[in-house]
């Protein structure tokens, strides 16, 4: 790469930070993110020496799988909730939820109660755990409003997720060395509590949500965010791929005990070490990843980064030293930032925002249900085989897969490159641009590409309308009352004030250079344009402003006319 690419990289890098410190809302639900993971990891290395004392590798298989199995019933059935309203105040109950729990966890340690309450109360954690991230991602698109700005704002999430990844095991180390598990979760809880304060009185205006309908229950929207990944091919593989990645999480959560202890000699602390590794490389991926924000290979790191999840282990696996064993996880860390801002901003792009808090209820059920999965796997095949044997089978999982679905998955990108030229393209009409990502997409899917020679007609003064254009190429010519009152080109629309007003067309409009257009219906126009508050009244100012520029003669009418309506 020249050096002329650096500083661009550089320079992408940097923005991408910066978009997301000067949006308040933004920042603040980053924030938000941030504290709630790092009482996540301070809690999972609590949990794990808890289990660990009580019942060995086997316990800690259980205990991963008691955990996951509730929270992949339950992601998905009140994952529609969050797409009801603000999901922000999903947020916000989630971490009351996970705060109060996980303090009920803290004092059942102190007062040496059984270890059985410790596990029912981390299913009550985890339950309420599997909703916060499919909220949050689904609430962060709507603050966003370009595929550039919701792919940096994953990024800085996934930088964030690196941090606590780092953090929480770090914090629970020292916690351990000097204190006992039951301050660990103590400071988990108060982790949880500071995130749900940070959400109190978030203002932005989302994209108007249709109401539940009467007598739905919530098991029948789930179904909708399944449907919805089923009809998406790129979703299922995207899906699919996270699901490998979650096994092999899973697996880690046994894994790094058993290694620590037994096949390292590094002690219970040596838990948090190892974990601490993945922490530091998921922070120098994270700052990596920063550099391809705007790469458009967002599927090809994502493959990149499923295999990064596996070969580490299957590397220790076979040279088991302890230096060794530090160096490589960190490498997993790396994997994680890729996934995080690979995949969720490709979910985030590809999902229906109706049904986006669904789509990502689907994917939290399936990571519960496969971390569960692994945690088996792993003790299992170390019961059987070993540690290292049960590393290297299980390290190869991700990479093989990763491999397999290369080519699909840089066919996703080219998928993905044509919306993002569709939403820049509907960026460039003025009444579009206070829409958050997830309008414009939503209208950039309903684009249809309209042909026009030159010399002919689009539309006609005084027919009905039932479809708005933006110009991609080409000039147009707008004809009031038989003379041309305004020319048009790419970046511009015409055939609003028909649709706005219910009025026939107050203008004809002429291709005067061969044109290329792509067209909305009314079906998709009015529903988006109309509800979302700002957005409305730019479309309502607008044809006011043009209306009151020009407007047609009616025939009896011999009223001379002023230039610009198109339409």
């Amino acid at each position: 790469m020249g050096e002329g690419g650096r500083r661009s990289r550089l320079h992408d890098a940097a923005a991408a930070f910066a978009s997301n410190a000067r949006n308040p809302n933004l920042r603040r639900a980053q924030l938000s993110f941030l504290a709630a993971w790092t009482a996540e990891w301070a809690f999972t290395v609590a949990l794990g020496i808890v289990a660990y004392r009580d019942g060995g590798a086997t316990a800690l298989g259980l205990v991963g799988l008691l955990r996951m199995v509730p929270s992949a019933v339950f992601a998905p059935l009140l994952s529609p909730i969050a797409d009801r309203g603000r999901r922000e105040r999903v947020l916000i109950l989630v971490s009351l939820v996970r705060g109060l729990a996980t303090a009920a966890a803290a004092i059942a340690v102190a007062v040496a109660g059984p270890a059985v309450v410790v596990y029912a109360l981390a299913v009550l954690s985890t339950i309420a755990a599997t909703l916060y991230r499919p909220a949050h991602s689904a609430l962060l698109p709507s603050l966003c409003r370009t595929g550039y700005e919701l792919a940096s704002a994953n990024m800085v999430r996934g930088l964030l997720d690196s941090a606590a990844t780092l953090v929480g095991p770090l914090l629970a180390a020292v916690l351990l060395q000097f204190a006992g598990v039951d301050l660990v979760f103590a400071v988990a809880a108060a982790a949880s509590f500071g995130a749900a304060g940070l959400l109190v009185g978030l203002r932005y205006e989302s994209p108007r949500r249709p109401a539940a309908p009467p007598r739905r229950n919530l098991a029948a929207e789930a179904l909708d965010g399944l449907r919805a990944v089923a009809r998406s091919p790129g979703l299922l593989l995207i899906l699919g791929l996270a699901s490998a990645q979650a096994l092999t999480r899973g697996a880690l959560t046994v894994l790094s005990v058993v290694v620590a202890i037994e096949l390292l000699d590094l002690g219970e602390p040596g838990v948090g070490a190892l974990m601490t590794a993945v922490g530091v490389g998921a922070v120098l991926g994270s700052l990596a990843a920063s550099l391809l924000v705007g790469t458009g290979r967002l599927g090809a790191w994502f493959a990149v980064g499923v295999g990064l999840w596996g070969l580490p282990l299957a590397l220790v696996g076979l040279a088991p030293h302890q230096s060794t064993a530090l160096g490589l996880l960190a490498f997993i860390g790396v994997g994680n930032a890729l996934i995080d801002v690979a995949g969720f901003t490709l979910i985030g792009r590809l999902a229906p925002d109706e049904v986006l808090a669904r789509v990502f209820g689907v994917l939290e059920s399936l990571v519960a249900v496969f971390i569960g999965i692994g945690a088996v796997v792993a003790s299992t095949l170390v019961g059987l085989f070993g540690v290292q044997t049960a590393l290297i089978a299980i390290g190869l999982l991700c990479p093989v897969l990763a491999a397999l679905t290369w080519v699909p998955l840089r066919r996703l990108d080219r998928t993905v490159g044509v919306l993002d030229d569709d939403v820049r393209l509907l960026r460039e009409v003025a009444m579009f641009r206070t829409l958050p990502l997830p309008a414009v997409e939503q209208l950039a899917r309903g684009l249809e590409p309209v042909a026009v020679a030159g010399g002919e007609t689009v539309f006609r003064q005084g027919e009905l309308g039932d479809r708005y254009y933006v110009i991609e190429a080409g000039r147009a010519e707008v004809v009031g009352d038989g003379r041309v009152v305004a020319t048009l080109g790419p970046g511009e629309g015409f055939g609003e004030i028909a649709l706005l007003r219910r009025t026939r067309r107050t203008a004809t409009v002429i291709a005067g250079t061969e044109l290329r257009l792509r067209a909305l219906g009314s079906d998709r126009f009015l529903p988006v344009v109309l509800g979302y508050t700002p957005s409305a009244r730019l479309a309502t100012a607008e044809v006011d402003d043009r209306l009151g520029r020009y407007e047609p003669r009616a025939p009896d009418d011999g009223r001379p006319s002023t230039p610009d309506s198109r339409g």
